[in-house]
C-alpha cells in the first residue's frame, strides 16, 4: 500500500474527531477515510474496529469494505462510457432497441440516459431475489414491473434501472470481466474487485446479520439482489479500500484536468452534469452538489459524488481538485441504524473547512 503521512497538527483534526465521535456513538465500529488532490493522497486514517466485539480487529488503512452503490460509479458508468465512445450504445438509443423484454408502451420512450439519470420511472427496488434466480428471470421481471411514475417526469434513485442497464452492458462479456479490463486501464493497483478472494477475509469489515440467508455477511455482498445474481450485479458489488477507491477519484481529476484515461474528457463532462430532471439532482449515475447533500455545503457546485448503502461514499469536487471518501460498515450488527446520515455531511464540511485554512 501507498505510505501516508497521516497529518494530525491541526489540519484535518478537526475531521478525524467527527469520525471518531461517531465510532464513540456508535453510528458504525469501522470506517476508514482518504482525502487526496489529482496526484496523490494527504490524508488516510482507520478509526474503530471491525465489529463491536471487544476483541475485534482493529479497523486499518487496508480493510477491505462492501461499496454497495459505489458499485454503480466505479464500475459500471465508466463502463457505459467506454460503451458509448465505442459506439456500441446511444445515450439516447431507446431501451426497446437494446432488451427485448421492454415492449409496454408506457417505456416505449425510455433511454439508455434515463436509466443512468435514474428518471426511467422504474421504481427505486424491488425484492426480486425472492422468486428470480437468473439473469434472464430478472431482467424479466424488470421489464414488466410496473412504472413508478411516467419517464422523465421526475428522478427516483432506482436499483432496477441499474440493474437493467448492466443486463444491457453485458451483451458480449460479464460486468466484472469489463471491470477487470477498466481497472487496469485505470492503473487502480490496490484492493478492488468484485468477488473478494478468501485471503482478504481477514481484513473485511462485516456487514449486517442476514435473516434470510441465516448468518453474518463478512466478503459477501449486502445487496440481496446482487447476491442473487452472483455477487457482481450493476448496481452493487463491489468490495475494495479507501485507497482504491481513492485511486477511482484521481483517475477522474486527471482525465477532468485533460489527461489521457480510460475515457475522454467529454464524456466525463457529459456523465456529471446534472440531467434535464424536473427538481433532480441526479447527472448520468452521479449525484451532484446541494446544500442538502452528503457532500455537506463546502463544496463547489460542480462536485459529484455518490453513497452506498452499507455506509460508503466518494465526492469529487473537480473546482478544488479534491476528493473525499468515507468507508464505513454502518450496517453492522443492523441496518435499522441510520445515524450516519447526520455524520457524512458534517465529516465533510469539516473536510473542506480544513482545506480552506490551509490554501
Amino acid at each position: 500500500m501507498q505510505p501516508v503521512q497521516v497529518v494530525r497538527s491541526g489540519r484535518f483534526d478537526g475531521a478525524a474527531r467527527v469520525v471518531a465521535e461517531a465510532v464513540e456513538a456508535k453510528a458504525f465500529p469501522a470506517a476508514v477515510v482518504e482525502v487526496g488532490d489529482a496526484t496523490r493522497p494527504v490524508w488516510r486514517e482507520a478509526f474503530g474496529r471491525l465489529t463491536y466485539d471487544a476483541d475485534a480487529r482493529p479497523a486499518a488503512e487496508d480493510t477491505v469494505f462492501d461499496l454497495a452503490s459505489l458499485t454503480k460509479v466505479l464500475a459500471t458508468v465508466p463502463i457505459a462510457m467506454q460503451q458509448v465512445e465505442r459506439g456500441a450504445i446511444g445515450l439516447d438509443d431507446l431501451v426497446r432497441d437494446h432488451v427485448a423484454g421492454w415492449t409496454n408502451p408506457d417505456r416505449a420512450q425510455v433511454t439508455v440516459r434515463d436509466l443512468l439519470a435514474h428518471s426511467s420511472g422504474l421504481a427505486g427496488h424491488a425484492p426480486l431475489y425472492e422468486s428470480c434466480r437468473t439473469r434472464a428471470e430478472f431482467e424479466d421481471a424488470i421489464c414488466r414491473s410496473p412504472l413508478a411514475h411516467p419517464p422523465r417526469t421526475k428522478s427516483i434513485y432506482s436499483d432496477l434501472g441499474f440493474m437493467l442497464l448492466g443486463f444491457l452492458l453485458e451483451r458480449g462479456g460479464t460486468l466484472a470481466a469489463r471491470f477487470d479490463v477498466l481497472r487496469a486501464q485505470m492503473a487502480v493497483v490496490e484492493d478492488l474487485q468484485f468477488h473478494p478472494p478468501r485471503p482478504w477475509l481477514p481484513r473485511i469489515a462485516p456487514t449486517e446479520f442476514d435473516r434470510w440467508r441465516g448468518h453474518l455477511l463478512v466478503g459477501e455482498v449486502h445487496d440481496e439482489n446482487a447476491w442473487a445474481l452472483g455477487g457482481a450485479a450493476a448496481h452493487a458489488g463491489l468490495f475494495g479500500t479507501a485507497a482504491a477507491v481513492g485511486q477511482c477519484a484521481r483517475h477522474w481529476l486527471q482525465v477532468l484536468d485533460g489527461r489521457t484515461g480510460a475515457f475522454t474528457r467529454a464524456t466525463a463532462e457529459t456523465f456529471i452534469r446534472r440531467a434535464d430532471v424536473p427538481d433532480g439532482s441526479r447527472a448520468l449515475g452521479w449525484d451532484t452538489m446541494r446544500p442538502t447533500s452528503s457532500c455537506g455545503r463546502r463544496m463547489s457546485p460542480r462536485a459529484f459524488g455518490h453513497t452506498g448503502f452499507t455506509g460508503t461514499s466518494l465526492w469529487i469536487d473537480p473546482d478544488r481538485a479534491v476528493y473525499v471518501v468515507l468507508l464505513t460498515n454502518r450496517i453492522h450488527p443492523s441496518r435499522d441504524n441510520e445515524a450516519i446520515r447526520q455524520v457524512r455531511p458534517t465529516f465533510h464540511d469539516a473536510v473542506m473547512e480544513a482545506l480552506d485554512i490551509s490554501d
